[in-house]
């Protein structure tokens, strides 16, 4: 397998988990006030999952720009 194919499984994977921060963080939200206290535990598990993604797809992009 290919850097760019492992790549593009692991940016899934990232898109997966970012999808499911996302969605951790509106249930949150439409909770409120109930877990008030978990705002920035869950605010900040979404940010870094959407980080490492954006990431993953900014060296993908790099990667194929040097092929």
């Amino acid at each position: 397998m290919s850097d760019v194919d492992a790549l593009k499984t692991e940016i899934k994977k990232l898109s997966a988990k970012a999808t499911n921060a996302k969605m951790n963080l509106h249930d949150l939200s439409e909770e409120l006030p109930v877990n008030w206290k978990t705002i920035l535990e869950v605010a900040q598990a979404t940010y870094d999952a959407y980080a490492d993604l954006e990431a993953a797809r900014a060296k993908l992009k790099s990667l194929e720009a040097a092929a």
